[in-house]
């Protein structure tokens, strides 16, 4: 029997000793309260107040008539059906930037509280106790005993989402700007979200209650095969030939199953210099001769110094001028811009690349990455080409042409993309920061924290790719090797960033068996102690073969303990 749940997880330290500093971390007082059922906040139902902005410093109240709320040319409408709550938007003068709904509920303190990040996250996800001000973009998840309750927007939305939790409510804010101006809608009406909420039974798994509300957020998932392979970057840094890409294929190849889903050789970033890469065509021909498939990282929005200033992007975007740095982008809502960026994606697939990872798209449309983005994912003042789009739909529209351009049999693999619009789009989505074939610390930190929390979302809403396993002679193989096992236990996309002079008989055997578990299909992980640690240690694994789960534990840390600075 599994103890995941929060009353079985507790119970079970206690036996091993354990209980002490967790029973004392969660072991919360409730909020005074005569019905018990307030740990279940119930929204979906008309808001108690709505918000509209045009800037945040203007804020204009709507009043309330049934599901309307109307001042002026602005109108929100809160339709309520049996399982969502639809938020459309209308404003045909004024140029909106934010809307803000309120559900005044009485919230129970003993709750613990998990959000979601804006595209990757930066080794920053956690459950905690009440925190107001906390900006959880897209969705958020409670717990309370042996309870799970789920609270979000539908994937796929017209505006940049995210929530608020305090004692005496829910607040649910709409980002509807145009970069960082207002957008102007015109004539038509927006459906700016679909709220929707999931109240979990006392008991279930807290992973099954969180990962069944991911497929209520998402109702068409894009379904694909396993991924795993090889991605050079963690042990070149984009200091590759041609030459070494091959060798890749060949030990990626030497090492996978003879039978059932291929595995890829994916290049990454390096690739443009011409002098280590003549051919990129024959390239992926070579790899495929290897009995393996080529992919190819691209950086779509990516603009040369020379191309005319009215296809760029305003780099008032970005708090500090960054184009001397080459963060030059296309405008994609300008047609011939757009078709420039198309071209990348045209370009690998006609080399005969099967896979493209695009990357760098948030930050090149937006100027900020996750880890700053807060309550504004960017700087105010600006604006794109076509006023008429928010953000989300630009961004969501850019996503789609990508996907009609790769093609059904391409796979794409997002970097650096948001995962609440990219989900049923794409096929996998990097869902953390990057790793390190220089520091382990970054790994722990990034990849680890990044696969526990964000597990749920693993085939409801993409294939996860929680980032690679640098075999590198900089990484200590006791710890890089542990990584490696749980990426291959996962079901996660598992690529190995394979350095020449780490790969001895050792890490070969270790690789050979990750790649056997990857290629099948059936495996789950689940972080046993993801309460009471980012970087949970402790894992449960289930496969499609046994009916009997087993436990394991991993050490993540070298003998000087967590590095307590930036890495």
């Amino acid at each position: 029997m599994s103890l995941i749940t929060r009353r079985g997880l507790l119970a079970g330290l206690a036996c091993s000793g354990m209980a002490a500093p967790a029973a004392n971390l969660f072991a919360v007082a409730p909020a005074p309260s005569t019905n018990r059922q307030t740990e279940f906040l119930d929204i979906l139902r008309v808001p108690d107040s709505v918000t509209a902005f045009s800037g945040l410093n203007q804020s204009i109240n709507l009043r309330r008539s049934t599901d309307r709320w109307e001042n002026r040319d602005i109108r929100v409408t809160t339709t309520v059906h049996n399982a969502s709550v639809d938020v459309r938007i209308a404003a045909s003068d004024t140029e909106l930037t934010h809307i803000r709904l309120r559900w005044t509920v009485p919230v129970s303190a003993g709750q613990v509280v998990l959000g979601d990040a804006w595209e990757r996250s930066y080794g920053d996800l956690h459950w905690s106790s009440l925190v107001p001000e906390r900006v959880m973009p897209w969705y958020f998840l409670t717990s309370h005993i042996d309870t799970i309750h789920g609270y979000g927007v539908k994937t796929g939305a017209n505006a940049l989402c995210f929530w608020q939790l305090d004692l005496a409510g829910v607040t649910l804010w709409l980002n509807l700007c145009n970069g960082g101006s207002g957008v102007a809608l015109g004539e038509r009406e927006l459906l700016g979200a679909s709220v929707v909420c999931r109240q979990g039974t006392p008991g279930e798994l807290m992973m099954s209650g969180a990962t069944a509300f991911c497929r209520m957020m998402c109702e068409a998932p894009r379904p694909t095969a396993p991924i795993y392979g090889s991605n050079d970057w963690y042990y070149a840094y984009g200091r590759n030939t041609a030459e070494q890409i091959v060798h890749d294929a060949e030990l990626v190849s030497s090492l996978s199953p003879t039978q059932g889903t291929r595995p890829f050789t994916i290049i990454d970033a390096g690739w443009e210099n011409k002098r280590n890469y003549p051919d990129m065509a024959a390239l992926a021909a070579a790899i495929r001769e290897r009995n393996v498939r080529p992919g190819l990282w691209i950086r779509p929005l990516r603009a040369q110094r020379d191309t005319p200033q009215h296809l760029r992007l305003p780099s008032t975007r970005f708090d500090t001028a960054s184009e001397e740095s080459g963060d030059i982008a296309y405008d994609p809502t300008i047609p011939e811009a757009l078709t420039a960026v198309l071209a990348k994606v045209s370009e690998a697939k006609d080399w005969g690349y099967e896979l493209v990872k695009h990357d760098f798209t948030t930050y090149d449309l937006l100027g900020q990455w996750g880890s700053a983005m807060k309550a504004e994912p960017t700087k105010q003042g600006w604006s794109f080409h076509d006023r008429s789009k928010t953000n989300a739909e630009i961004i969501r529209d850019l996503y789609n042409a990508i996907r009609r351009t790769a093609g059904d049999h391409t796979i794409v693999i997002g970097c650096n993309t948001i995962g609440h619009l990219s989900a049923g789009i794409f096929e996998a989505q990097r869902v953390g920061d990057d790793v390190s074939g220089n520091n382990w610390e970054r790994t722990r930190r990034m990849g680890v924290n990044a696969l526990a929390y964000r597990l749920p979302q693993h085939r409801r809403f993409f294939l996860l790719d929680a980032d690679c396993v640098p075999i590198t002679k900089a990484t200590p193989w006791s710890l890089s090797g542990q990584w490696l096992d749980l990426l291959a236990r996962s079901d996660t996309v598992l690529l190995v960033s394979p350095e020449p002079a780490a790969i001895g008989q050792e890490q070969r055997e270790a690789v050979r068996r990750a790649f056997q578990l990857a290629a099948a299909i059936g495996n789950q992980a689940i972080p046993v102690d993801w309460l009471e640690c980012t970087t949970p240690g402790h894992w449960e694994f289930h496969n499609s073969s046994s009916s009997i789960p087993f436990t394991k534990s991993f050490d993540w840390y070298q003998d000087s303990g967590a590095w307590p600075y930036d890495v």
